[in-house]
């Protein structure tokens, strides 16, 4: 009996104690090193580390392209809990019912999901490119239709439109591309939800004469809460955490119009060997994250109560 106790406990160790390794190894240890290298001044090669305090983080509040990143992150989560939240709960809802081909549209929708951000980024980079991108190419070809009608356009100027070297339009063309791909989350995630909804629930509500918009905005909606807070968090989480999709189309450019704080704490820390200052900017970005995952449990213990 004791020897099975003691191989049980053998077991629940090795179980345990590898996946913990490995999160330490991996996670932990990262992060406390990431803080503690905040308040040192390194280049990434020399033994030595400096430790210069909250130097960092005062450089770091007084350089504009900080300041820069930070916003677009901001623009980056507004676009994010709005855009792909309001598509993808649409095009749930619609999917929901016995359209045709139902099927086939949710894995048409859903395939983007499946390509990493690199691969986006690189798609959307030929599809925005000036002189033969899909994107510039198709609006020519509409501004042909329009002038063989006799309006004054000219097709022509369709291929000066520089979407990722345009400092107005570059960020919004980054958005767009991953937005593409975040709806089919979105979509399985709010379908996952719909299926769960009571139908004696929806059934009194049309009992008592709520049906199409009525029916969804005071029944449908709001039994819908719990996934919509799920969608909106971990859209802020992506948001902030956005990376990839930068770095293959524009690496922050054209003059930082489109940097990100992952963009440029990575920039910071391999380009210029500046890992304190990376480190501090890594700092700011889990914060930034942790703020608002503790926002996330606070509204669901208060469900939960």
């Amino acid at each position: 009996m004791r020897r099975y106790q003691l191989r049980k406990a053998w077991n629940l160790a090795l179980f345990l104690g590898l996946p913990l390794l490995l999160y330490s190894t991996w996670v932990l240890y990262p992060v406390f090193k990431t803080m503690w290298l905040a308040f040192t001044e390194w280049d990434g090669i020399s033994p030595v580390k400096r430790w210069v305090g909250l130097n960092n983080f005062r450089l770091l509040f007084q350089d504009a392209v900080f300041w820069k990143a930070l916003t677009n992150n901001l623009v980056w989560i507004a676009a994010f809990v709005t855009l792909p939240t309001a598509l993808g709960l649409g095009i749930a809802v619609i999917l929901n019912e016995n359209v045709r081909f139902s099927r086939f549209l949710k894995i048409s929708y859903y395939l983007p999901m499946v390509l990493s951000f690199s691969v986006v980024g690189l798609v959307w980079s030929w599809i925005y490119h000036p002189a033969s991108g899909l994107l510039n190419s198709t609006l020519a070809g509409f501004l042909r239709i329009l002038k063989s009608i006799g309006l004054p356009v000219t097709p022509e100027s369709a291929f000066e439109i520089g979407w990722l070297s345009n400092p107005k339009l570059v960020l919004w063309a980054l958005i767009g591309a991953a937005v593409w791909r975040q709806v089919g989350y979105v979509m399985i995630l709010y379908l996952s939800g719909l299926k769960t909804l009571d139908p004696a629930v929806l059934e009194a509500g049309r009992v008592d004469g709520a049906e199409g918009w009525k029916l969804f905005r005071y029944v449908t909606f709001p039994m819908l809460a719990p996934v919509t807070t799920i969608v909106i968090v971990l859209s802020i989480i992506d948001a902030l955490r956005v990376f990839d999709i930068v770095y293959v189309m524009t690496r922050g450019g054209p003059f930082h119009s489109s940097e990100v704080l992952a963009n440029y704490m990575y920039i910071q820390s391999f380009r210029n060997y500046m890992w304190g200052y990376g480190s501090a900017i890594g700092v700011i970005l889990f914060l930034l994250s942790l703020g608002f995952i503790l926002i996330y449990l606070r509204q669901i213990a208060r469900e939960e109560q």
